[in-house]
């Protein structure tokens, strides 16, 4: 007759599931340190080196990208308007106000593409060229005209209303006796600045056409309500904006083994 055994269980530390668990967690663990030990630096640099060629094209793809954003906002300020402030030839003259809706969404689209990318800019002031973030000081020089020489056809109207009970005559034509002969010889155009600021200025000198003037200063805003100038972010979650990440980690990385390797370097020429 077969003799009957007591199965007796010991359980130390847990179950095995749990123990075996917990030491192929430690293995990983011992396998991973191993495995960050045997990268060496030059290791580092080589993946540092097509990392920054990928980050510095990626930055490209978005700064053409603004930069086309931007040629659009140029193109709906011009609204088919040449340097002279003529309609070039197959386009058809805009409302004003469907020029100001074009300009605003193509503003609107500019600035949400900049303040969410990186984008990198080497701008040009004072005869040095800097780096900046973002699109850089650009300007609507056809939208001030638009307005500024809409306002200054309104004068003239109010002027030659007035002119007869103003004892000055009709200031608007004295005016334009002064900044005409000025346009002609510095080559001003009839809607430049120069020329809006002559006519301004000259009208300003009548005191009776305070008035005028009043209406004048406020059709035109100050031209600094037509200078833009986007900022973006100096890190932002797009594929740039991680590669740069990565890159610096590297660089990071790299830098302090080089610190400590020298620092062990020196100590042993001292121990020596």
């Amino acid at each position: 007759m077969a003799k009957k055994y007591d199965t007796i269980k010991v359980a130390m530390g847990g179950s095995w599931k749990e123990r075996v668990k917990r030491e192929t967690k430690e293995e990983r663990s011992r396998h991973f340190l191993g495995f960050i030990k045997d990268i060496r630096t030059w290791h580092l640099i080589l993946v540092l080196i097509p990392l920054l060629f990928i980050a510095a094209t990626l930055l490209r793809f978005d700064h053409l990208k603004m930069n086309d954003l931007k040629v659009a906002v140029l193109e709906a300020d011009a609204a088919g308007e040449d340097e002279e402030g003529n309609i070039k030839a197959g386009e058809i003259q805009k409302s004003q106000e469907e020029i100001n809706q074009n300009i605003s969404n193509a503003l609107k689209e500019l600035k949400t593409f900049t303040e969410s990318h990186i984008i990198l800019n080497f701008v040009e002031k004072n005869g040095t060229t800097s780096l900046s973030f973002g699109t850089g000081s650009f300007y609507l020089e056809h939208q001030y005209k638009r307005l500024a020489m809409k306002a200054l056809e309104e004068a003239e109207k109010m002027a030659a209303e007035i002119s007869d009970d103003n004892p000055n005559g009709n200031v608007y034509a004295y005016a334009n006796s002064v900044c005409r002969p000025q346009a002609i010889k510095n080559g001003w155009r009839w809607n430049s600045a120069e020329y809006i600021a002559c006519m301004t200025g000259e009208i300003n000198k009548y005191p009776v056409s305070d008035y005028i003037t009043e209406r004048i200063s406020a059709s035109i805003p100050s031209t600094a309500l037509f200078r833009y100038d986007f900022a973006s972010p100096v890190f932002a979650p797009t594929l740039s904006g991680f590669a740069i990440l990565i890159c610096v980690i590297l660089i990071i990385i790299i830098l302090i083994r080089i610190i400590t390797w020298l620092i062990l370097k020196i100590a042993l020429l001292f121990l020596k």
